[in-house]
């Protein structure tokens, strides 16, 4: 299967870039993966509703330019379904029962995502309710992908 992460914004931290490379170097004995980043919008202070969903829209259509038709798309989400570590591996084998051989996961920048990428959502995730910096999202997905791959292969984890 081919797993893609599709997020707005660069990676700037050291830190979360080695533990990106870290898990994508561990998920490469169970898939393909990718990882797109396309530009974010400057943002600036205080910017107005509409504004906001300017920004949004621009962020957008440079994600929608990277889905294709036959994917299985999986935003990431705050109002999104929880699942816990079994239940997203059990999602993952489905969604390849399913016929579907490349999933992608989008994550959004600062300000969120427009309704137009969680309108073509398959699925709704969401980690917590709480609020993530998007980078750190990366980590935390990469590492529960990982996690689910090594369920699926009835391999150890760490519960």
């Amino acid at each position: 299967m081919k797993i893609t992460v599709l997020a707005v914004g660069k990676v700037k931290e050291s830190y979360f870039r080695d533990a990106i490379a870290e898990y994508s170097k561990r998920l490469s004995k169970y898939c393909k993966l990718e990882i797109i980043e396309v530009p974010d919008e400057k943002t600036p202070d205080r910017a107005s509703e509409r504004e906001a969903e300017l920004i949004k829209e621009k962020e957008a259509d440079r994600l929608l330019k990277y889905i294709r038709e036959d994917v299985f798309v999986c935003v990431l989400a705050i109002e999104g379904v929880q699942l816990d570590s079994v239940a997203l591996a059990g999602k993952i084998e489905q969604i390849g029962l399913q016929g579907k051989s490349h999933v992608i996961f989008i994550i959004g920048g600062s300000l969120g995502l427009h309704g137009s990428v969680l309108q073509r959502a398959d699925l709704l995730l969401s980690f917590s309710k709480m609020t993530f910096p998007h980078q750190l999202m990366r980590v935390i997905l990469l590492e529960q992908v990982y996690r689910a791959y090594r369920i699926m292969a009835n391999e150890p984890y760490h519960k």
